[in-house]
């Protein structure tokens, strides 16, 4: 029942339903109680406006002062005779209600014994039609009183038989109040936790009375709190997923599109591949868009096909001949929408399509994941070809969209949108639409400066309440994250990395590094968040060792790099060189020994302690990637990964070898260094494991890493070099066919 038939029926409600309060016997007294009630407050019926405002007034004392039920009933009739509900404003409909009370509605809910020859839901539906009057106030309907209606209105959705008229409108009373408890802000969360969520799945699933009303507030409750919803009531809401589904997949006419829209609602978090409700969202879905369809019926099934694809990738698709051609129709729609979307520029049209084209965007970022996947690919290579040109010309449509309205919609979440979705393209491919991303990346380094400034001052305000000025950054949220794998491409490029240095990428990104170092340390104790930031780390890393190798002045030069230097030299010693961190020590450790080589006047290369825990955590790192174990097939001892380091390696192998190479130059470098590394016993283990080893189990590439440490430590000092020639120095040199280190040692 809609709002307006409400405001009305608190008034003439109490006129049709007097006969049915009271009884037949009764109604007299009623009336007569009426009449007496108006001559003793002075009521007249006029009908001029200054009167009845008047006679209003008295109406609501003489209310307010009933001293029973008959007194209040007869009250309420009372007004119905003096004013009509569309002339009365919210504010006297709320003094109404508050001169009613919630106790007359309350004993009319669990009154049971009706008056003779009345129906026995009479009182409970009266009862009900008043709570959905008071209701149509949002004050009221997140009242407590109302809220611990709620079990009551669920008795009444389970029970009622909808081929009583009465029912029937109890069943839209019902209705109507948990419409308004929805829609307050306390109001999910207590439909949840009071059990409404189960009562109207159950009533969608039975296609009990009003089951289309059920369903509208259930996509309601998934909207509002999808997460608390799963997880009060999974298998209320499978059961309306599997309804929902087999409806779907059955259904040739418009419910077919209807059912689009609501099913986006109901996809669980988690759900089994070949589940059987997967495969009948398939088979509808696949109907769908293999037919010629109107963009008004097509868009639906788009959006519940990227709802699917986000929330399980490709999973929810069969595999074979079939599945592999329906996922390839469905990324290549999702790139002819982008195009037609975004290619001409009518903005006024892009924003209207915003939400369709983002839609669009999740279909290309998981074709982009199954076109690089390598195994148990959902296409065939074939395919993968003809998708890669597709999604290149997309992506052009995105970067012109970009460059030509990115500057004018900084604020739009959209663009936030198709800047991440841009970023995982970079992420794999940086040879196509070079010169276009070039031209681009001001913009990109632009937006991602000023989302990260926004972050801060947003976590700043969240922290610090009282500091803030009440009014919130337009936050879309962490720009340079989705960002950063491209970068660490086209940084190693010679084109986008001056465009990036001379738009000042090296201080944005250090600042970035720090900042993603606290909410490293800080998040240590949440998994999922801590895994994020560990990645986000690593991939700096990268960016910064590109800039290194390939502009090492730039790292006297730019300021930034001097803080990132001292970050580095904070943060290594406190990660585990061996423990689940491995990656990202691998990465610091490179990054950290590559710049020091570059900044040795730095104040805190200077034999400091901090100095001297990151050269230590770095040996420790470089000291512990090999040992030496026995071969059973051989019989001898063979130089084999640490176990530590096996799953890692192919990741971090390149940085141990750089890492290697690095912390060799910075022994002639740092006179203190070699000291370090006789307190650590490196050198006396690597000695002692080369001595025991057979020289055919250690490859040539790690000879010359363990020889260009051993010639500098035997170069720059004595003790060092006293070390080796007592562990056979010359020997093993002759042995690995170390000819540096032998002509080093033969000289003395």
């Amino acid at each position: 029942m809609a709002e307006g038939e409400h405001e009305e029926g608190v008034l003439s409600l109490v006129e049709r339903n007097r006969w049915a309060f009271v009884g037949p016997r009764r109604c007299g007294v009623v009336e007569d109680t009426a009449n007496a009630m108006a001559t003793g407050a002075d009521i007249i019926a006029d009908d001029s406006e200054s009167s009845r405002n008047a006679t209003l007034e008295r109406c609501l004392n003489v209310l307010r002062d009933a001293r029973n039920d008959s007194e209040q009933f007869a009250a309420l009739l009372l007004i119905t005779k003096v004013a009509k509900a569309g002339e009365i404003d919210s504010k006297t409909r709320r003094r109404i209600f508050d001169a009613v009370g919630f106790t007359f509605p309350n004993r009319l809910l669990i009154s049971k014994d009706p008056p003779e020859g009345v129906p026995g839901h009479t009182f409970q539906a009266l009862g009900l039609t008043l709570l959905a009057c008071f209701c149509t106030n949002p004050d009221l309907a997140e009242h407590p009183q109302v809220l611990n209606k709620i079990p009551t209105f669920n008795s009444v959705i389970a029970a009622c038989d909808s081929g009583n008229a009465s029912c029937g409108s109890m069943i839209n009373d019902v209705y109507q109040c948990l419409g308004a408890i929805l829609a307050t802000p306390k109001g999910p969360r207590e439909l949840v936790n009071r059990g409404a969520l189960v009562a109207l799945c159950q009533a969608y699933v039975n296609h009990s009375y009003g089951y289309d009303q059920a369903l509208q507030l259930l996509v309601g409750l998934l909207t509002s709190a999808e997460a608390k919803c799963w997880l009060r009531a999974p298998s209320a809401l499978m059961g309306v997923l599997d309804a929902l589904s087999a409806e779907f997949q059955k259904a040739e006419d418009v419910t077919k599109f209807q059912l689009c829209e609501a099913l986006r609602h109901f996809v669980p978090p988690l759900l089994l591949p070949g589940s059987e409700c997967l495969q009948s969202l398939y088979q509808g879905l696949s109907s769908i868009l293999s037919s010629k369809l109107s963009a008004s019926q097509r868009d639906p099934a788009l959006k519940l096909a990227a709802c699917l694809t986000q929330a399980y990738g490709s999973g929810w698709i069969p595999t074979g001949r079939s599945g592999s051609k329906f996922f390839a129709l469905l990324a290549n729609l999702a790139c002819v929408e982008v195009r037609m979307s975004l290619e001409y520029l009518d903005l006024a049209a892009i924003d209207e399509k915003q939400e369709l084209v983002a839609t669009c965007y999740v279909l290309m970022e998981h074709a982009i994941l199954e076109c690089t996947r390598e195994e148990e690919s959902l296409l065939q290579e074939e395919q993968k070809v003809q998708l890669v040109g597709i999604l290149e010309e997309a992506f052009g449509a995105v970067v012109y969209y970009l460059s030509q309205a990115g500057w004018e919609k900084l604020t739009d979440p959209f663009v936030f949108a198709s800047i991440r979705i841009l970023g995982a393209w970079l992420a794999e491919e940086t040879s196509s639409l070079k010169q276009e991303i070039c031209d681009l990346l001001p913009f990109l380094l632009h937006y991602a400066k000023l989302q990260f400034e926004m972050g801060k001052k947003v976590r700043s305000s969240l922290q610090n309440p009282e500091s803030g000025d009440g009014q919130e950054p337009a936050w879309q949220g962490d720009a340079l994250r989705f960002l950063l794998p491209g970068l660490s491409h086209l940084t190693a490029e010679d084109q986008p990395r001056a465009i990036l240095i001379s738009e000042g990428a090296p201080l944005l990104l250090c600042n970035y590094f720090s900042h993603q170092w606290e909410l490293f340390i800080s998040d240590s104790e949440i998994p999922f968040a801590s895994d994020a930031v560990e990645s986000t780390l690593q991939t700096a890393c990268a960016i910064f060792l590109n800039f290194v190798v390939a502009v090492p002045e730039l790292i006297s030069r730019e300021d930034c790099f001097a803080v990132l230097m001292e970050e580095l030299l904070k943060s290594l010693p406190s990660l585990r060189p061996q423990g689940e961190h491995l990656s990202l020590v691998a990465g610091m450790t490179a990054l950290g020994l590559m710049m020091a080589r570059k900044q040795t006047a730095h104040p805190g290369l200077q034999k400091t302690p901090e100095a001297e825990g990151f050269f230590s955590a770095a040996i420790t790192f470089l000291a512990k990637a090999h040992v030496a174990q026995p071969d059973t097939v051989s019989e001898s001892v063979v130089l084999q990964l640490s176990p530590a380091y096996e799953a890692a390696w192919p990741n971090i192998g390149e940085l141990w070898l750089l890492g290697m190479q690095a912390f060799a130059s910075c022994v002639p470098l740092f006179r203190w260094l070699p000291e370090i590394v006789l307190h650590s016993v490196w050198l006396q283990d690597l000695l002692g494991f080369l001595g025991c080893v057979s020289p055919t189990s250690v490859d040539l590439e790690l000879v010359t890493a363990f020889q260009g440490v051993l010639v500098e430590l035997a170069t720059s000092s004595h003790p060092c070099r006293e070390v080796i020639q007592q562990h056979r120095g010359a020997e093993l040199a002759n042995l690995y066919g170390m000819a540096a280190l032998e002509q080093c040692l033969s000289h003395q």
